[in-house]
């Protein structure tokens, strides 16, 4: 049924900011590239489900596993391509095939126990950047108008409640902004530079979307408040000494694996969606946590 899991909500909302991005910003979006973002996530979620699947059944002598979920659900990897949809810039569809391919390759390869520990989103968009010559990220893309604050925030809001991950978006800006302020005030700078830096739409895209994925960051709630500060630390380094413009997507990218330390340090129960596909990798910000829990 629409909208049973909180997935739905997401893939809903990220279409909607496709939408309004389309129809109210001069992005030079190509359709015949979102189209190729969304064909090869969902086509490489679903033969690598099937290769895992095949797998777990040959490893089990013939006995089925529980990894229904795998070849079932393609939710997390619509929601890895919309978000790459609206973060990344390409001029070739090869570039745009790439990223979506890492993106979900990341889920099944880069993993600690059961659990992966790099976003797939943000993945895919440093592996455009690094392995292509036409990639880019346009943080400024989304301006600075107050509305866009207001439906990131509202919609944002409504999937961190259910998954019960505001701690992170909440210890991530918190970090960040109170650094800036900080920098801002020994520099004698006036305020209006300071909300110029801090009233970006892709920054709170990435803070109310990226960071929060359940089932990337850090499973403690302690775990997570720490994770965040990190990230939010090397982002105001990179950003302001060494001036690059997609630093939270680098920061994200180099502090991932420290999930796995974390989590061996303050132990939790690992998140799982709602409907208990064990074996589906959630690709992007949200979903409801089971009743039971998984160590």
């Amino acid at each position: 049924m629409l909208f049973k899991d909180i997935r739905d909500y997401q893939i809903s909302f990220l279409g909607l900011f496709l939408v309004v991005g389309i129809g109210t910003r001069d992005w030079t979006l190509r359709p015949e590239l979102i189209g190729v973002l969304i064909a090869t996530s969902l086509a490489t979620q679903w033969i690598l489900s099937l290769v895992i699947s095949h797998w777990s059944l040959a490893n089990n002598k013939g006995q089925m596993t529980n990894d229904k979920g795998q070849i079932t659900s393609l939710r997390s990897a619509l929601i890895t391509s919309l978000g790459l949809s609206l973060l990344l810039r390409a001029d070739h569809w090869t570039t745009m095939a790439i990223a979506a391919a890492s993106a979900i390759a990341s889920k099944f390869l880069f993993k600690f126990g059961d659990k992966h520990f790099f976003n797939p989103g943000n993945f895919g968009i440093i592996s455009a950047l690094v392995l292509t010559s036409d990639a880019w990220v346009s943080p400024g893309q989304w301006g600075e108008e107050w509305w866009y604050a207001l439906l990131f925030a509202g919609t944002g809001g409504m999937t961190l409640q259910r998954i019960g991950r505001w701690d992170t978006t909440a210890a991530f800006l918190g970090a960040y902004s109170l650094l800036e302020a900080i920098r801002n005030l020994w520099l004698g700078w006036t305020w209006d530079v300071y909300w110029h830096r801090l009233m970006s739409g892709s920054l709170l895209l990435f803070a109310l979307f990226m960071i929060t994925d359940p089932r990337s960051i850090p499973n403690s709630r302690i775990g997570r408040v720490v994770w965040a500060v990190c990230i939010a630390g090397l982002t105001f380094i990179l950003r302001n000494y060494f001036f690059v413009s997609t630093a939270v997507f680098w920061a994200l990218f180099a502090l991932a694996p420290l999930t796995i330390l974390i989590d061996v340090l303050w132990l939790a129960p690992r998140f799982a969606w709602q409907e208990g596909d064990e074996g589906d990798e959630g690709a992007g910000g949200a979903g409801e946590e089971l009743l039971t829990q998984h160590s």
